[in-house]
């Protein structure tokens, strides 16, 4: 028969099946007739013809039975069956049935919501055409610190390389648009002319950057993101050709880029302007551009940093620079690992924690089955008494295993969706691609995986053991006696379940721990009831620094007379809010000691600044309002810059020049306490203080640090008006307390402490029900032999701790393997502590005391209800 004909007659049998049976029911019948016919022809009487032809042939119900078995459909009629039968078990045992979903959907859930933020972030390509030829390059020096591109050597690299088809420099741009309501600063990128050639991406509207656009004083043209053209301009398409306000210079827009455009090196740019970059000014070997670039096809990172590398060292050999570093390598790397080596560790820590949980998840299943498989061995041996194969009573259990799989994975992605939805929430702020972490065809396919995994994983031992039953022995037995000979195998996997909950609990708690030394360090200054927010001029009439120093001091005058400011003051750099500054800190010789520089943070404030923000004094003093521009030059120095240069002199009275070696000298007035300026878990504690006004150059972006004790919504709004009383043209940025820039520089430890937590949670969870759901299968199989205990005198008191004895010797035993795993797994979260040991023994007790508390309950209420059983009645019934 053709497959055509096979396939019409199968699709016809299915649709149709009373016609067809009928069908092939008169078929066999006349054949049996003809068959007889035949035999009587030949001579036999007609009884001993049929029974002739039934000896060859068969039965008419058996030739039919042989034809339904033949063709495809018939294999989908058995799977509809076994579904059907697979669905009547599981809503006959709703208990069962939900604890079973619920346990699958936690593993499947966590897992999929996991790989869901993980996938796009460390495995999928990044979202440009041949993403993989996109690479940085980076300039590393002999300790293995990192350097920042340069324009002298962009051009070097540009003029010789062979690799790459085009090379970038790019450096952050903070524009202020005005002419549209209250004036707003953007993100942005100042950016070589080929920037969105190397990214693979046009502008969907308009065009990219010409070369001779790029050029010194070249023409004002700038490219908007979908995002600002649609919240700012409302979509208008006749936006290209149009010009806007930036900093008081008109800009043409020439282009807006696509709206699913994710520029991954400044998620939050949303403006882009030429480079234009100013070599008359010395700048051209200055480490502050950022330099990546498109390789071209089969060229290997590997090669491509080689030749890179022999180009940097001629460059350097021609025209080394005084500022450049001695030693320095150039690396090409890929860009995707560049931009995610920092979260990578704690996002795989992550992901192993969620794969632990669907461990164990699959694991409180398996068990789950095992003992339901046990009860059902009865009917297993009446099914094979019956004719059923073991084949088919195998395929049953693994039917009902994945429909149990199927259910607990469809609640499993609800789980994911809201899981995700959370971790979008939680996720730090420098997280990148957060924009792409979702639920989509990836994840969802990841999901149907894992849950048909999880279906055969946990179906496999109780259809082994299904297999390797006595079905004979088992109809001579009731099915309570035959059950518990697999009890070793529960018991083995309740000893892996507790294993991996000690792994997850250490991990949880060691995280803790590291969080509570880094809120316990000593930051330096007083973060309550300090409200923060950034001010930075813009325009032209703020090109010369008079203007700027008296703009900055008008505003903090307008600002200290909003009611209930206690103090204010302005620094150049806030700490714990990503501000870098860091300069070159020149000491005088002294009678006992040689001229020295170190690198310091510098810290341009007005006078209030230490009082404010209540940074304790070590000696001297602090700022006074006349230690200004025509005053003589002062400075405070920290604790650890004092310590590190005059560790047995009085520093007070010393000079220091910062910056360039013939700047103004500063005469050391105080020493304040360390401040932590990059993060808590830092300690690059040494800085040098000035008055703003005594600095050569003024800043353009200054910080107000405001004490008050109303930091609500009406009084941040009132500050907003006094700033703007000043100039209603100049942006106000990143309004924060510093409490809440604490909270944002351990961001990254407490999302990966929230989940641990959660993940640990879910396996403290499954670990005591299925230590419970052991026990409570082993009462009920040892119901005789606790009742003829009991019957013989053993008291109430023995039976429990008989049964809690069994449960403690299970937890010890998956204790004693946890501890080692433990061991190995948290070296993979090595990175992510702080100032406490992998193996901090206070963690191991306590997590190993928790453990034993839980399984001492989960074992006390199938103990309390063997205590219970009446000997008579159970010596009765057997």
């Amino acid at each position: 028969m053709s497959l055509s004909r096979q396939l019409a007659r199968g699709f016809r049998r299915i649709i149709n099946r009373t016609v067809v049976e009928q069908e092939i029911s008169d078929e066999v019948k006349h054949y049996l007739d003809e068959a007889t016919a035949a035999q009587i022809a030949r001579g036999l009487l007609p009884e001993e013809a049929a029974r002739k032809v039934r000896l060859e042939v068969g039965s008419h119900t058996n030739v039919r039975e042989r034809v339904y078995d033949y063709g495809w459909e018939n294999a989908i009629e058995t799977l509809v069956a076994d579904l059907g039968y697979a669905c009547r078990q599981l809503r006959a045992l709703p208990v069962f049935t939900a604890v079973s979903v619920l346990t699958i959907a936690i593993g499947v859930g966590a897992t999929t919501a996991i790989f869901g933020a993980v996938n796009p972030i460390l495995f999928e390509p990044l979202p440009y055409p041949d993403a993989n030829r996109i690479a940085t390059i980076s300039e590393i020096n002999s300790d293995g610190s990192r350097n920042e591109g340069t324009f002298g050597m962009y051009r070097g690299l540009l003029d010789r390389n062979r690799s790459f088809e085009s090379i970038a420099v790019y450096k952050p741009w903070q524009p202020t648009m005005t002419g549209y309501g209250q004036p707003e600063r953007f993100n942005g990128q100042r950016i070589s002319a080929s920037y969105f050639d190397v990214l693979g991406i046009a502008p969907t509207a308009g065009r990219k950057f010409h070369a001779e656009e790029d050029r010194l004083r070249g023409p004002n043209v700038i490219i908007l993101s979908s995002t600002l053209w649609l919240r700012s301009f409302g979509g208008d398409r006749t936006i290209i050709g149009r010009e806007i306000i930036l900093d008081d210079e008109s800009y043409v827009v020439i282009g807006v880029m696509p709206n699913e455009f994710e520029n991954v090196l400044s998620p939050s740019a949303e403006v882009w302007a030429p480079l234009q970059y100013d070599m008359s000014q010395g700048r051209a070997w200055g480490h502050h551009l950022r330099t990546v670039g498109r390789l071209r096809p089969g060229v290997t990172m590997d090669q491509a940093t080689q030749e890179i590398d022999q180009i940097g060292r001629a460059v350097l050999t021609e025209q080394r620079p005084a500022t450049y570093g001695q030693n320095v390598k150039l690396v090409v790397s890929s860009l995707q690992k560049d931009i995610t080596h920092e979260a990578r560790p704690a996002l795989l820590a992550i992901l192993e924690a969620a794969l632990l949980v669907l461990l164990i998840a699959c694991v409180n299943v398996t068990n789950l089955l095992l003992a339901r498989s046990e009860q059902r061995r009865g009917e297993f041996a009446m099914r094979a008494a019956l004719g059923a194969g073991r084949g088919r009573l195998i395929r049953q259990l693994f039917t009902e295993s994945l429909l149990l799989a199927l259910l607990g994975g469809i609640v499993g992605i609800a789980v994911a969706i809201l899981t995700t939805r959370a971790l979008i929430a939680l996720s730090p702020a420098d997280l990148p691609r957060v924009g792409a972490i979702g639920v989509n065809g990836t994840v969802f396919l990841f999901a149907l995986c894992i849950t048909t995994l999880n279906g055969v994983a946990f179906g496999l031992i109780p259809a082994r053991n299904a297999s390797q039953n006595d079905f004979h022995a088992d109809l001579q037995q009731n099915s309570r006696r035959a059950a518990g000979q697999h009890a070793h195998a529960r018991n083995a996997l309740v000893v892996g379940e507790v294993a991996l909950t000690l792994v997850l609990l250490v991990c949880s708690g060691l995280l803790w721990r590291s969080l509570e030394r880094l809120f316990a360090v000593d930051i330096g200054f007083d973060p309550s009831r300090v409200l923060t927010m950034q001010v930075q001029t813009s325009g032209l009439r703020f090109e010369s620094d008079a203007e700027t120093d008296q703009f900055f001091a008008q505003t903090l005058d307008s600002v200290k007379r909003v009611p209930g400011v206690t103090s204010a003051a302005l620094t150049s750099q806030l700490p714990l809010s990503g501000d870098l500054d860091e300069y070159g800190v020149h000491f005088e010789a002294t009678p006992s000691q040689q001229a020295q520089t170190y690198s310091a943070f510098r810290y341009a404030v007005s006078p209030g600044y230490i009082e404010t923000m209540r940074i304790p004094i070590r000696r001297g003093r602090s700022f006074a309002e006349n230690d200004r521009t025509e005053a003589p030059f002062v400075a405070l120095i920290s604790e650890s810059l004092a310590k590190l240069r005059f560790p047995r002199v009085n520093p007070i009275g010393q000079r220091l020049r910062i910056g360039p070696m013939d700047g103004p000298p500063y005469t050391i007035i105080g020493v304040a306490a360390d401040v932590k300026q990059m993060s808590l878990a830092v300690s690059q504690l040494t800085a040098v203080y000035i008055p703003a006004t005594q600095w050569p150059f003024a800043d353009n972006a200054m910080s107000l640090v405001i004490s008050s004790a109303d930091v609500s919504s009406s009084q941040i709004s009132a500050f907003r008006q006094a700033i703007w009383s000043v100039d209603k043209d100049q942006p106000i940025t990143r309004v924060a307390t510093m409490d809440d820039l604490l909270a944002e520089s351990v961001a990254e430890r407490r999302f990966a402490l929230i989940l641990f937590q959660a993940f640990a949670l879910a396996a403290l969870i499954l670990a005591a029900a299925g230590i419970y759901g052991v026990l409570a299968g082993s009462v009920a199989e040892r119901t005789r032999e606790i009742g003829v205990r009991s019957a013989l005198g053993a008291s109430r008191r023995e039976i429990i701790a008989m049964i809690v004895r069994q449960g403690i010797t299970l937890t010890g035993f998956g204790v004693a393997i946890g501890l080692l795993g433990a061991a190995v797994v948290t070296q993979a979260i090595v990175a992510m502590l702080f100032e406490i040991s992998p193996l901090d023994p206070l963690t191991y007790l306590s997590v190993i005391a928790l453990l034993g508390c839980i399984a001492t309950i989960a074992s006390g209420i199938p103990a309390w209800r063997a205590s219970r059983i009446d000997p008579a009645t159970t010596l009765r019934t057997e």
